[in-house]
């Protein structure tokens, strides 16, 4: 990912506390000359300062047997966003633009085959999305939970290279990047406002 200097994130708890933070990422891979990509929710691990993916596609995507294969693989986490007018900008001449923050991360991945692995992945994703979920899962059929765990292969990506990203209006003045932020702050839409406190959270970086 091209990464200019200003907008480099080097913080390794504030990348690995982004990626829990927006979990729902892209998962991809090269099949010869045309690239496939699935959307996944994934659980973020840290083991012993190994960088941990987690996450499962449907048996019959046939993307998880590229993983199979030993292939590199590219995850994409790409949250929050927003478009940039260039009204908060002290000159005329100005354009839009588009603020994000991402996080690009490469790992080489090994599927988890047996039963005792894909539950345990199961249960990880239910400790990390909706721990209340665990009393109805306990309840449900062993068969059922089989017939589930048939259903999916579970995949664990041992990171390899992270390449983190914050275009936070940066390279404008501290007026303008606070006209930005308090706007952003006070948008409907929630991914929006994420960024607005990126913002003020960067700017307060520099005082």
């Amino acid at each position: 990912m091209y990464i200019p200097a200003f907008n480099k994130m080097d913080d390794q708890e504030e990348i690995l506390s982004f990626l829990r933070t927006y979990p729902f990422a892209t998962i991809i891979n090269q099949d010869g000359q045309r690239p496939l990509a699935t959307h996944l929710p994934f659980v973020v691990r840290l083991m012993e300062y190994q960088l941990m993916l987690e996450a499962h596609f449907a048996r019959a995507n046939e993307q998880w047997k590229l993983l199979a294969a030993g292939q590199e693989t590219l995850v994409i986490f790409a949250e929050p966003h927003a478009y940039i007018s260039p009204r908060h900008y002290d000159k005329i001449q100005n354009v839009p633009t588009w603020n994000y923050q991402a996080v690009h991360v490469y790992g080489k991945a090994r599927l988890l085959e047996t039963a005792a692995e894909g539950f345990a992945h199961l249960e990880r994703l239910i400790a990390t999305f909706e721990q209340d979920y665990q009393a109805q899962w306990a309840g449900l059929s062993e068969g059922y939970k089989q017939a589930m765990l048939a259903g999916i292969v579970a995949v664990e990506i041992r990171v390899t290279e992270i390449q983190a990203k914050a275009k936070l209006s940066q390279n404008k003045t501290t007026a303008e990047q606070e006209r930005i932020a308090g706007e952003l702050s006070q948008s409907a839409d929630s991914v929006v406002r994420d960024l607005g406190k990126a913002m003020v959270k960067n700017m307060g970086r520099g005082e």
